[in-house]
C-alpha cells in the first residue's frame, strides 16, 4: 500500500512539473509537442501506418472473432445436435 502510493505521488510529481516547469522557451510536454508536429515524425508515422496497418487489421480481425465466439450462446453453433441422435 505504502509502495502504490509512493509510485502514485512520485508520477503526479512528474506529470506537474513536466507540464510546468520551463525548459527554455517551453515546458517538457511542449518540446514533445513541437517535435511530434515537424515533418519527419509525421513521415516516420506515415511509415509506421503503412506498415503495421495489415498487421494491425488481422490482429483486430482476430480480437473481434474471439470476442463473438466467446459471447456465443451455447448450442448456437454450427456444431449443434441437429436432432440425429435419439
Amino acid at each position: 500500500m505504502i509502495r502504490s502510493l509512493t509510485i502514485l505521488i512520485v508520477l503526479v510529481a512528474l506529470i506537474v512539473a513536466g507540464a510546468t516547469v520551463k525548459l527554455g522557451k517551453r515546458t517538457f510536454f511542449g518540446h514533445v509537442s513541437a517535435i511530434w508536429k515537424t515533418d519527419e515524425a509525421q513521415d516516420m508515422k506515415e511509415g509506421i501506418k503503412e506498415k503495421a496497418g495489415p498487421a494491425a487489421e488481422k490482429l483486430e480481425r482476430g480480437v473481434k472473432a474471439g470476442y463473438r465466439e466467446a459471447t456465443r450462446e451455447p448450442g448456437s453453433g454450427s456444431a449443434s445436435g441437429s436432432g440425429t441422435a435419439k
